[in-house]
């Protein structure tokens, strides 16, 4: 519920999601958030000492709703207000401005990304040109993620985290917002996608037939468009923190492994089910694996069997380097067993993607006769 006190003034900005309690404190110290609209701002002594980020109001992409949720996570811009306006009489005496203004210059917190000449990106092997949201992500995301895993910014888990963020959230919402497609091709996509978090976040603009058309309304849309664009980027870097990171160091031991698992190098055992593939292709490449593997084989806990899982070609592809064979497919249980002249086979999916086994012996089998066919 949002209580408003003054027109074109905001107040008790709600947190709907769950968020960790670093987090909420830095998004809502005073548990208020202030957004102003092009009305002139509040001149007590206790709103002067707070700070002011500026962003423009009308229609609000999800750039500008993350980018304001994210610098307010930082120390310095911590339970500052949000100015939503185009005057630039109001933005020039701003604190920081997002995503307006025609001007980016970080010394001075100016995060605009649409003015002629800039090009600007993340670095580190990204070449996506940045949104007013990468641009505050690139300037506050190590401290961010520093707060969130309680450790100082040099932390090395710190810049892992802070790419891994970057590579698999933050890349897109800079690519979408500056129109850049995912792939070099000038045919029309097989499909129309509208469920990404870009499109959700423009789905909470009024609705033209809306008959309150009013600053207070928009302003309030903005402030959800807010949540949830800073639920779902929390929701990222914990899962980094807390599950991906982990699992990264379970994936390089057992590619050092590969070798004991079966001479060709092409088998690794995922001793311990985690998210593996991503950091599986990023492994192979920092640790120069020769020849890539093939296959994994891991324990489904569920069903107290083992799987084994051909590897895709990348990450973002359904082919997969060696399939599973053809004449295996489809078949299941006594029928597949015979085929594969391997006893206690399970399953193999009509793909070839992922196949089951009773035993770790079986799966093992499975995979490597498969590297045969």
């Amino acid at each position: 519920m949002f209580l408003l006190a003054t027109k074109g003034l905001i107040r008790n900005f709600p947190l709907p999601f769950t968020l960790t309690l670093k987090a909420a404190a830095a998004m809502a110290p005073s548990a208020a958030v202030r957004v102003y609209s092009t009305t002139t701002p509040p001149t007590s002594p206790s709103e002067i000492s707070v700070k002011k980020v500026g962003t423009h109001n009308g229609s609000f992409h999800c750039d500008e709703a993350l980018g304001c949720f994210m610098i307010r996570l930082s120390h310095k811009f911590s339970g500052a207000d949000i100015v939503r306006t185009r005057d630039p009489k109001i933005l020039g005496e701003l604190d920081a401005v997002l995503d307006v203004g025609g001007v980016y210059d970080p010394d001075h917190d100016r995060y605009d990304h649409h003015q002629k000449g800039f090009e600007e990106v993340f670095g580190h092997g990204f070449n996506t040109k940045l949104s007013s949201a990468g641009l505050v992500y690139k300037h506050f995301g190590k401290e961010i993620i520093a707060k969130e895993l309680n450790v100082d910014q040099d932390h090395p888990d710190v810049l892992r985290l802070f790419l891994a963020v970057y590579k698999s959230f933050m890349e897109a919402i800079d690519a979408v917002d500056n129109g850049i497609n995912r792939y070099d091709t000038d045919k029309p996509p097989r499909y129309v996608n509208n469920t990404h978090l870009s499109s959700r976040v423009g789905r909470l603009n009024l609705d033209w037939i809306d008959p309150d058309q009013s600053q207070e309304k928009e302003n309030e849309a903005f402030k959800l468009a807010m949540a949830l664009a800073g639920k779902e980027f929390l929701e990222s870097v914990r899962f980094h923190a807390r599950s991906w990171l982990p699992a990264r160091s379970i994936v390089m031991q057992c590619l050092e492994e590969r070798f004991k698992t079966d001479p060709s190098g092409e088998i690794m055992e995922l001793k311990n089910f985690c998210p593996w593939k991503l950091h599986l292709f990023e492994l192979e490449q920092e640790m120069k694996i020769e020849p890539l593997i093939k296959y994994v084989i891991y324990q489904d806990e569920r069903g107290k069997q083992w799987r084994v899982q051909a590897v895709a070609v990348a990450p973002d592809r359904f082919e997969n380097r060696k399939a599973l064979p053809e004449q295996w497919r489809g078949l299941r249980d006594e029928e597949l067993s015979k085929a594969a002249e391997i006893p206690g086979c399970v399953f193999v999916h009509m793909s070839g993607f992922i196949g089951g086994n009773q035993s770790y012996d079986g799966a093992l089998s499975m995979a490597r006769t498969a590297l045969t066919l």
